[in-house]
């Protein structure tokens, strides 16, 4: 599982002309969803999403010593199964690490229910829709996390 996490003043994300998702302060969360992905790699995803140390502790102090939670940020989450394209050979990216469209879908929203258990405002884009997603990062902080099956 690869997730692309930015710290974000506002992100919003439209389908077609219209706002389907839309957060304030917060982390916006690409996802993409691995064709060995099980919940053991999105507990550990949604464990560290929630709790990673990004935010300053006050106003003065930008050391980054509190997390999303501890704000009480919001979450835009964005299935992106691009995150797994491979340039390695040739001129047209390979996405053959990525999960078949049932599969990540079921475990994007799996992941998604996971991410609302905590009681912070959760928006998301709509899988496999052409999406645009306007992104306000705050920072600019922008970390790839990254968790394999074993």
């Amino acid at each position: 599982m690869h997730v692309v996490i930015q710290r974000v003043k506002s992100s919003q994300v439209t389908v077609n002309g219209k706002i389907i998702g839309k957060i304030g302060q917060g982390l916006n969360l690409l996802v993409g969803i691995a064709h060995t992905d099980t919940d053991a790699e999105l507990d550990w995803m949604v464990r560290k999403c929630l709790e990673l140390r990004l935010f300053p502790g006050t106003e003065d102090n930008h050391k980054w010593q509190k997390s999303v939670q501890e704000i009480g940020g919001d979450l835009l989450v964005i299935s992106q199964f691009t995150l797994y394209g491979h340039c390695r050979k040739g001129r047209r990216p390979s996405f053959d690490q990525s999960a078949n469209p049932q599969l990540a879908e079921e475990l994007y929203n799996r992941f998604v229910s996971k991410l609302q258990i905590s009681g912070l405002q959760v928006a998301t884009g709509q899988f496999g829709a052409i999406m645009q997603v306007s992104i306000e990062n705050d920072g600019p902080v922008t970390l790839l996390l990254e968790k394999a099956a074993k």
